[in-house]
Formats: C-alpha cells, structure tokens, sequence
C-alpha cells in the first residue's frame, strides 16, 4: 500500500521552513511550515473511507482497509518519499487579531497527483501535537472527527466548494476534552480524519507575515499560490498580479457564501484562519445546518452571546476577512486603489450569485425587480412560524401552480411545518397569501410545470446532513457500530434524488433533538 503512495513535498520544496527541528510548541517566524511526525496511535481500526476519493488518488480498492491503509491514514506507518508538516499561520477570531494560530492539530503528509492531473494535499487532522498546538494536545476525537468526515463528503456531492476527507479512523486511544469548555472535561474516543484539498492555505497563511513584517517571505507565499492554485493568472511578482489575484479570490468567496446560503450551512467560526484561499469550505467545527429557517441562528456555544457568525451574517463577515486580506495585499502592491476598488465590488458579485440562488430555489426562469417582494415575504413567513427549510423547498417544488385553493396548498407543506397544530390562524392567511402570490408568479411564465420541478430539485437538496443525525450516528460509533453512518454516508452521496426507504434521513428535527447536546448548539472543542 505505501508504497503505492507516491508523494511529492512541493510545498516543503518551494518555501522556507522553521529550522527547529524538535516538536515543541513555540513561537515560530519567517517559516511557512515545520516538520514534524504524526503521534503513534496505539490501535486504529478503519471507520469508513471514500471509495470514490480514494480511487481519484489511484488507491486500489483491494489496498483500502487494509492493515497497511490505516496504520498510514493514523499516522502510525511512515510513507517513503513523504514529508510530514504542520502549517504555520495567524488570524482574526471574532473580529480580533489572535496572533500565530497554525496547524495545531493537523499534520500534512504531502500531495499526491490525483486521476484528473490535479495535485491533493492530504492531511491528518487529530496526528498529535505540534509547535501550535498552544495548550491543547493536537489530538481529535470521534465525534468532532465524524462530523467533519460526513459534512465535507456530503458538501463535495451537494456541489458546494469544499475540503474533502478520505477516510476516518478509530485511534483505539482515549483523550480528555471538555465538551462545553464548563470545567467538566470527560475520556472520548480519539479518531483521526485524513482531508484531501488542492491546498489548506487560508487568509490567515499570509496575515502571519504581514503580523512580522516579513513581505520578502509573504511574497514567496504569495506567488506561489498563484503558480500551484490560480494558472490563470500570470504570475510575474507584478502588483497587477496580485490584485487578479485578491479578485479571483474575492469571486470565489462570494460564490461560496451564495452556495452556503442555498443549501442552509452555517459554518459557525468564519474567523480569517478558516477561510480557504481558493474558496472552499474549510476547517468543519461547530458548524449546523438550518433546519427551521433562522437568520440569526448561529451553531457555535462560543458565538452564542455576539451573534457574530449567524447564518444571515455569513455574508458580510466574508466581507470583513476579505478586507483582512486585503490589507496584508497592500504590502505586495503600489497603490492598495486597486484592492478597494475590487472589495467595493464585492456586494453585487455576492447579490448576482445569491440572486440566482434564490432564482433557482424558487423555480423561476429568471428573477426580477418584483420579486424581491416576493423573496421578502417568504423570508417573513418564515420568520413568523417554524418551517423546515430544506423540506419546505422540496415540498414547493411538489405544488401544483394550477389550483386555487390555497389551503389545500398548505396542507401539502405540512410535512415541512413544526407544531402545525399551534399555527394561528393569521400565520396561516400570511402563508395563503404568499402561494397565492407565488403561484399566480409562475403561471406567468414559460417554464412548464415539469421543467419548474426539476429545476427546484437539482437545487434544493433532499438529504442534508441534519445535526441530529450526525449525533445518531456518533451515538452508534462511540460503541463500535458503524451500519448508520455507513448507510447514511451513502444516501448523501445523491442528496438531489429521492431515494426509495430512505425516508429516515430527509425527516424533519424530532422534538427530542431540540435542546439536546450537539444537536443543535456545539463548542469548538475537538
């Protein structure tokens, strides 16, 4: 098996390194990275993996799950050609400098070519400890680990940008962790996941070197990611270069924001160090997904008194750590002009994405001025009453734009209600009006009713990893059994079709799962 890895270490090659050799944490400078090797874990044992992803990398299916396989993914057999290292950058949490973040708990072995000719980086998160690992030990357990496992593999099939993961691993060890940060740390199963991107790079990769003064190191980064991720650009060192370049990424970030917004994802910790570079979803902590349809939902503990990064924010904070960006760009350019210009322009790029998003969702062949009213009111129907989102859409694609009686069109988005019983009657007018509206919309328009559904249904998803499903699922595994996640891993593979007997996983939030722990609220402990 290792040796059918083959490694390449272009980011060890091409860029400076700490000259510390010992694993110790400390304050590192003018390095992009530092060695180090995963820890030993005493006993993995293989969860699940991705067949599809690790066939991309050219891992043949008789060598997946093999005793060799795992050892590898857990860090505890060494590939030959591979160059273990942790990533050394800094970020905005929360809106405040924090200085050196870096890989804390995440080791990259090396990029492997995948089938398609691109280069993948795969890293394990939860290998063990590194210079920054500040307090914490650089361990990760099952149920943090899971749910990265199956977001990032559900986002990859939802189509929405994303890192992705290869495979998740039991380490047969036990680690302490305080779920709540409420001083009653428990033992947790430890695991470890193995991510594949095209790079971990984030915002917070370049704001390091601008924290130190170091332009000459930040321009080597710089330029390098545009070689290795952006080909489109030329890159001659030129300030042209680079504002392309911040352009590029500000596009990519828009549209990331409009896909989030589409499928209901709340990321739940958008500081600068977990937003990607080329404009994936990164870094899956506390992270939910919207189930009754709330603008100032946000999943994170931590975030839950600010209110900083709720789902109706998403947005504009993208704004704010492109504008972090930005400032470090200005270090590479000759008049930072140019790079406002561009952040000036970044409303409308994220107003035509979402527009189309919400264009898409509604089944409308194109949206107009008029229909921001529309929009508008659904948004206060929602607001007035609990609505499952991702149902309500897949129900609104079921409706028949050629009746009339209202009422009969609620009751086909019931299903999509929660405590349908309690709704007031004036709720209910509000939500007849709004069809009523809807309804008389699309029958002026030249899409047929055939054409209108399948238009809703391959943008608004069926299956969505629900947060009380992932705790299921961790409830299962936390005692070796593994047939629900499995199964579920699978009907997210297709999240757009509707699957027969698989009911199970497009439910609705049962009331059990309203206030229990990790189902709706998380910490970002790992």
């Amino acid at each position: 098996m290792s040796s059918a890895l083959k490694f390449s270490n272009e980011f060890v090659d091409r860029l400076p390194g700490d000259p510390e050799s010992r694993n110790f944490v400390r304050v590192v400078r003018d390095s992009c990275y530092s060695l180090v090797e995963p820890t030993t874990t005493s006993k993995p044992s293989l969860i699940t993996y991705s067949q599809e992803l690790a066939e991309l990398l050219g891992t043949s299916p008789e060598k997946i799950g093999t005793e060799t396989f795992t050892e590898v993914f857990a860090g505890k057999r060494t590939v030959p050609g591979s160059t273990p290292y942790a990533m050394c950058y800094g970020g905005h949490q929360f809106g405040h400098w924090a200085g050196q973040l870096g890989d804390g708990r995440a080791i990259t072995l090396g990029e492997i070519e995948g089938k398609d000719g691109v280069s993948y980086a795969l890293q394990l998160k939860g290998s063990g400890l590194t210079p920054y690992s500040r307090t914490a030990d650089g361990l990760a357990v099952l149920r943090s680990s899971l749910r990265e496992y199956v977001c990032s593999e559900a986002m990859h099939h939802l189509g929405v940008p994303t890192t992705r993961a290869l495979c998740l691993i039991r380490t047969g060890d036990q680690v302490f962790r305080d779920m709540f940060y409420d001083g009653n740390p428990e033992l947790e199963t430890g695991a470890i996941v193995c991510r594949v991107a095209p790079t971990f790079l984030r915002f917070g990769s370049y704001e390091i070197f601008a924290a130190q003064r170091n332009p000459e190191v930040l321009k080597l980064l710089a330029d390098f990611t545009i070689q290795t991720q952006f080909p489109n650009i030329k890159a001659d060192g030129s300030p042209d270069s680079y504002v392309q370049w911040f352009r590029e990424v500000l596009d990519r970030t828009a549209f990331l924001m409009a896909e989030w917004w589409r499928v209901g994802f709340v990321h739940g910790v958008m500081n600068t160090d977990n937003m990607s570079i080329t404009g994936l979803t990164i870094d899956y902590g506390p992270y939910g997904w919207l189930e009754d349809f709330d603008l100032g939902w946000t999943p994170n503990t931590t975030d839950a008194q600010t209110k900083r990064y709720t789902f109706g924010k998403q947005p504009q904070i993208a704004k704010w750590n492109l504008l972090q960006l930005a400032n470090v760009l200005c270090l590479l350019v000759d008049e930072p002009l140019p790079l406002q210009e561009a952040l000036d322009e970044y409303d409308g790029i994220f107003e035509a994405y979402y527009s189309d998003v919400i264009r898409r969702k509604l089944g409308l062949q194109e949206l107009s001025d008029d229909d921001t009213n529309l929009v508008q009111e659904l948004y206060s129907v929602f607001d007035s009453f609990e609505i499952d989102m991702t149902l309500f859409f897949r129900l609104l694609a079921k409706v028949s734009i050629d009746t009339s009686e209202e009422q009969q069109l609620v009751k086909s988005l019931e299903p999509a209600l929660y405590n349908p019983e309690d709704i007031s009657r004036e709720e209910q007018v509000r939500l007849e009006n709004w069809l009523r509206t809807y309804t008389a919309r699309v029958q002026h328009q030249s899409l047929s009713q055939i054409a209108r559904t399948d238009l809703m249904n391959n943008s608004n998803p069926l299956y969505v990893p629900r947060n009380y499903l992932a705790q299921l699922a961790i409830d299962d595994a936390d005692k070796g059994e593994y047939s629900l996640l499995r199964q579920w891993t699978e009907v997210l593979k297709s999240p757009y079709q509707e699957q027969p007997r698989m009911e199970k996983f497009a439910a609705k939030r049962p009331e059990w799962a309203r206030t229990r722990a990790g189902c709706s609220m998380l910490s970002c402990s790992s």
